[in-house]
């Protein structure tokens, strides 16, 4: 059993930059495929950002030029840095990883296997 924490969400003013963390206990990490989703309230979870094994990543419309996911394998985590946020950024976010032997990203929730409990992002106007 794979177990995510992340960690790094807050309150932020609109326009601000958060980094959040997503630290795993993957013992082969660099075999993972890692995402970013997140969840505003009364509104389903949706794909944020993605990362394949060896580094290709994907992004939602939404946040493309304004955020960039990344890994460390050397230190089994993933992080999501956010710049230029605005009020509709507000949402728990959630990072998820899949033991994947493809070298692909996967942008569907149903595809991963394993989820952190998620942190707060709140921008405020």
């Amino acid at each position: 059993q794979v177990q995510l924490v992340e960690s790094g969400g807050g309150l932020v003013q609109a326009g601000g930059s958060l980094r959040l963390s997503c630290a795993t206990s993957a013992r082969t990490f660099s075999s993972y495929a890692v995402g970013w989703f997140r969840q505003a309230p009364g509104k389903e979870r949706e794909f944020v950002a993605a990362a394949s094994r060896h580094g290709s990543q994907y992004y939602a419309d939404f946040v493309k030029g304004r955020f960039t996911i990344s890994r460390d394998n050397a230190k089994n985590t993933v992080y999501l840095q956010m710049n230029s946020l605005k009020p509709e950024d507000t949402a728990v976010y959630y990072c998820a990883a899949v033991d994947s032997t493809a070298y692909m990203y996967y942008i569907r929730s149903s595809d991963y296997a394993y989820w952190g409990q998620g942190t707060q992002v709140t921008v405020s106007s």
